[in-house]
């Protein structure tokens, strides 16, 4: 079945959070005597929030209950979003707004699929709402990444099949969601998405054409 939507992951695909996510973590961990490095951090890519805080525990050799673990995770949202205050559209990927212009010209449904709690205020931060008809994020899901939920809810709030979605990524455990949905995958970055349908080292890399024949 040929391709007739593209649904995309937010952080590190069409917005550039990554330093963010990695300042934010990097303030909790040392006001708690954490180790936190770039190493700990490459484990939350593309995972949910509370995935995220059990990887930094667990590198941290530390148990703790749910409660301090909410409490936790909640004051590093606090300070995400303290960040985000001055994010606007230099934040945008390069070549996504090429490539959404020339999907949106072909008439082509896309959608946002994302583990973040947060994608809805970084779409309208940044200007990219309103290039996507449907938007699931955290708030929206039982199970995250690598689980396919996210991609199952995107392409139902589309109408489109899985089979004939193509999801574009940037992480490991988003790979491995699209590819549990039965859907095709663009892999952004070379290093964790190894096992996507095609591998690109950014979107300048490919075009609406492309794309929707992967």
């Amino acid at each position: 079945m040929s391709v007739r939507a593209v649904l995309f992951d937010l952080d590190g695909v069409l917005v550039r959070t990554d330093e963010f996510h990695f300042c934010a973590w990097k303030s909790v961990a040392d006001d708690e005597g954490f180790r936190f490095d770039r190493a700990i951090n490459e484990r939350l890519r593309g995972v949910s929030r509370m995935d995220g805080l059990a990887a930094v525990l667990e590198a941290n050799l530390i148990e703790m209950g749910e409660t301090e673990r909410l409490a936790l995770a909640d004051r590093k949202n606090e300070r995400y979003l303290s960040l985000l205050e001055g994010l606007d559209a230099l934040a945008v990927c390069d070549g996504v707004e090429a490539l959404l212009t020339g999907l949106s010209a072909r008439r082509v449904p896309m959608a946002v699929a994302s583990s973040s709690r947060n994608a809805r205020v970084i779409l309208e931060r940044t200007g990219l709402a309103g290039a996507f008809a449907c938007v699931v994020d955290g708030n929206d899901i039982e199970q995250s990444k690598p689980e396919p939920e996210v991609f199952l809810r995107a392409a139902a709030g589309l109408g489109v099949e899985p089979r004939a979605c193509v999801v574009v990524e940037d992480a490991r455990a988003g790979v491995e969601a699209a590819l549990a949905a039965g859907m095709r995958v663009v892999g952004v970055g070379e290093v964790e998405v190894e096992r996507a349908h095609l591998v690109v080292g950014s979107l300048t890399e490919v075009d609406a054409g492309m794309l929707i024949g992967v």
